[in-house]
């Protein structure tokens, strides 16, 4: 059963080739090699966004010799994820899990075309959870991905946009970058994930609301934990002039505890909020402001 899982797995998986573009987020080799990976039947794979960034042609081959060209559908760099279609009638899908119920010590392979070496498993399990990974999209705008796995399976350039999988052979992750020896990250495959991927797939982009701050986490005053229940809140580092958050009068030092109904005690909290349903919308932010709370109203526009 379980090689019959693996086998699944490794049909799935592809090499991509697009020439000029990047290998790895960490290792910056030019080569134009990645890999991807088959999630319908009809030819839609995802990948790597930093794996088609500004690829004007783009290829797939796979395990059996065949070769398709592919069309880039959408890159999202915020996520590092990507959509692209292989001009191929039917093909053979891998299943999709959910990193949310993965476990540290779990076992999990790593499936792509490291060195150009196609169709390459390894295996480790998962070292940690819940990582963050900077990215940028050019634009000036940074965020973090949040819920990153941590994995021992070797990664090498031309790893990146290939599947993680779990043990029974479902994609549970996009491997992204070589952070050190032994220390492979990958972009969760989860319901948020899930959503870019809908989205890229069904519009070719991501839209997302935008308030203009830069924050982290803050502890909150023992009493105002004890009051509002919660320990650490989103602090306000930097507001962008002219910004949403500008307008409302959002100022350092402000500590955001909620958005809505809400609570918010980290950057990632606020930043799963801020989804398309959001822009153009009056949000009530909850904040402590020279220990007293106050509630302000804040409308995000579009992440340009």
């Amino acid at each position: 059963m379980a090689v019959i899982a693996l086998e699944r797995c490794i049909t799935g998986g592809v090499a991509v080739h697009a020439p000029g573009v990047r290998q790895d987020l960490v290792n910056l080799n030019e080569g134009g090699a990645g890999s991807g990976v088959v999630i319908t039947v009809d030819g839609f794979l995802v990948t790597s966004a930093h794996v088609v960034a500004q690829a004007g042609a783009a290829t797939a081959s796979f395990l059996d010799g065949s070769e398709y060209e592919l069309d880039v559908v959408g890159a999202d760099a915020l996520s590092d994820l990507a959509i692209a279609r292989a001009r191929a009638s039917t093909l053979q899908p891998i299943q999709i899990g959910n990193a949310d119920d993965l476990k540290v010590g779990q076992l999990v392979v790593a499936i792509g075309n490291p060195m150009g070496f196609s169709g390459s498993v390894t295996s480790g399990v998962v070292s940690g959870l819940g990582r963050s990974l900077a990215t940028a999209d050019g634009n000036g705008h940074r965020r973090f991905i949040e819920d990153v796995i941590q994995t021992d399976a070797a990664l090498n350039p031309g790893n990146s946009g290939g599947a993680l999988a779990d043990w029974r052979a479902r994609l549970v992750g996009v491997n992204t970058a070589v952070a050190g020896m032994g220390l492979g990250l990958a972009v969760p495959i989860n319901k948020t994930t899930q959503a870019i991927l809908s989205a890229l797939m069904r519009n070719g982009r991501v839209r997302r609301a935008y308030l203009g701050i830069a924050g982290g986490t803050r502890p909150l005053p023992p009493a105002m934990a004890l009051r509002l229940g919660r320990k650490a809140g989103v602090e306000v580092q930097e507001v962008v002039a002219g910004s949403p958050a500008a307008a409302a009068s959002l100022r350092g030092g402000d500590i955001i505890v909620s958005v809505g109904e809400v609570a918010v005690a980290k950057a990632g909290d606020l930043q799963r909020l801020m989804v398309e349903t959001k822009i153009g919308v009056r949000l009530p932010l909850t904040i402590l402001r020279a220990d007293k709370l106050v509630t302000i109203e804040v409308v995000p526009v579009e992440l340009a």
